[in-house]
């Protein structure tokens, strides 16, 4: 599970920028995840608590954001949801795809007190 270890990357992160800003406590953070990330959104909320504890950041709360993964067929040019489709074109059952979106992970937002 990588999900704790970028939550903790990020709280480090966002205390650095936060202090750097003079902002004195972050309430809560808006994260966007892309279904083609690799990351699983329920592991970043269930691990949110240990990523926080003993930090400024103990009381923070987290939002996750999931980004759909929007991708175009190679081969007919068909634009879809990925994981809608099990990975295959819906229209010529192709498995070649440029990624549109989705593929991220993104800090959207540090809401400060």
């Amino acid at each position: 599970m990588h999900e704790l270890g970028i939550l903790n990357a990020m709280v480090h992160t966002i205390e650095d920028v936060v202090r750097e800003e003079g902002a004195q406590e972050v309430e809560r953070i808006v994260l966007e995840v892309g279904e083609l990330s690799g990351v699983v959104p329920r592991y970043l909320e269930e691990c949110w608590p240990a990523a926080r504890y003993k930090t400024s950041m103990e009381a923070t709360e987290l939002d996750v954001c999931v980004v759909p993964g929007i991708v175009k067929c190679r081969d007919c040019g068909r634009v879809f949801n990925a994981m809608e489709c099990d990975m295959h074109c819906p229209d010529c059952s192709g498995q070649e795809m440029e990624i549109l979106s989705g593929n991220d992970l993104l800090i959207k937002e540090i809401i400060c007190m």
